[in-house]
């Protein structure tokens, strides 16, 4: 049986950045409160020409071009969205026109904060199962269109990005994906989520001109959620594969609140150092910040053969996960 092993890894933030100087001139809010409370700088808003799958298209192409891959070679395009060009068809089958991946099957996951690590694990049993040879993950969001501008709480949160990894088939012992644990608990779906835009309020003049299609979120419930579940998930996952604590190298996580990040690390037991934080310049990019800061860490060469990397994420829904692979 086949191992998923990380071929290449890709990202893209478009060019506008947003200060938190800037939302001070937007907000009733303050940027030393901002970084305090978050740990957030700045963030990405995409441009009005730009869609969820331009910025997933671009970070997908940079991890083809790491691991000198065509777009023919790959057999599963996942994007992990809740912000997709259209209602239908799915994200990625704009993305796999875009990255020219004709062989490729395509379609979108929409786990929210978690849906990189939701899609990671979908493609990684997908090349155990040998159905394909090749999975691109891509994680991409456009949130500032669905941000309620005037709400302060929120509105200083979010950002526009993509992350891709592009996972391949492999017959070496002890390497790739390890361990897996994903979870949900729905009846916590009221402390974050997106109210309209589906069946239950449907698209109207009445939503366009509300906050119901704007992310919703009681800040404090999630945080409680996401301390204490997160590294529950890891050290359950670090079980699985015959490791602890002490034998992780590195953390890639969901940048959601710098607080919530040296939380759980402290919890689980792992030193703050070793965790990849970007928080400061993207804020909260939801599915696309995991595939992000493994980019980020790869190419700043962090990563060596053989080591250890637990990976957490948390979102709406709620969803969330770990996963625990070797380099």
């Amino acid at each position: 049986m086949p191992n998923a092993i990380v071929l290449g890894t890709g990202s893209y933030a478009p060019e506008r950045v947003l200060t938190n100087a800037d939302l001070e001139k937007m907000v009733a809010t303050n940027g030393e409160w901002i970084v305090s409370r978050t740990g957030i700088k700045e963030r990405h808003i995409a441009a009005d020409h730009e869609a969820t799958s331009d910025l997933a298209a671009a970070a997908g192409r940079k991890a083809l071009e790491m691991a000198g891959v065509s777009g023919d070679d790959v057999g599963m395009i996942v994007v992990c969205t809740v912000t997709g060009d259209t209602p239908t068809p799915s994200c990625a089958s704009y993305v796999q026109a875009k990255i020219g991946a004709p062989n490729a099957f395509a379609f979108d996951i929409g786990a929210a904060c978690a849906g990189s690590l939701y899609g990671l694990v979908m493609a990684e049993q997908f090349i155990r199962s040998g159905m394909v040879r090749k999975a691109l993950v891509i994680g991409a969001e456009t949130l500032s269109r669905v941000v309620d501008w005037t709400n302060r709480e929120t509105c200083v949160l979010f950002g526009d990005a993509a992350g891709a990894i592009l996972l391949g088939a492999t017959e070496e012992e002890g390497h790739g994906v390890l361990a897996a644990t994903l979870r949900t608990d729905g009846t916590l779906t009221g402390i974050l989520n997106i109210p309209g835009g589906g069946s239950r309020i449907p698209i109207s003049s009445e939503l366009a001109a509300g906050t119901n299609g704007k992310i919703k979120m009681r800040g404090r419930e999630v945080y409680k959620v996401a301390v204490r579940l997160l590294p529950e998930v890891v050290a359950e996952t670090l079980a699985k594969a015959g490791l602890s604590a002490a034998d992780v190298d590195h953390v890639i996580c969901h940048q959601a609140n710098q607080r919530i990040i040296e939380s759980a690390l402290d919890n689980l037991g792992v030193p703050r150092e070793k965790c990849w934080i970007n928080i400061d310049r993207y804020g909260n990019t939801s599915s696309a910040s995991m595939p992000i800061s493994l980019d980020e860490a790869n190419r700043a060469g962090r990563l060596k053969k053989g080591d250890v990397i637990a990976m957490m994420a948390i979102g709406a829904g709620m969803t969330w996960g770990g996963a625990v692979l070797r380099w």
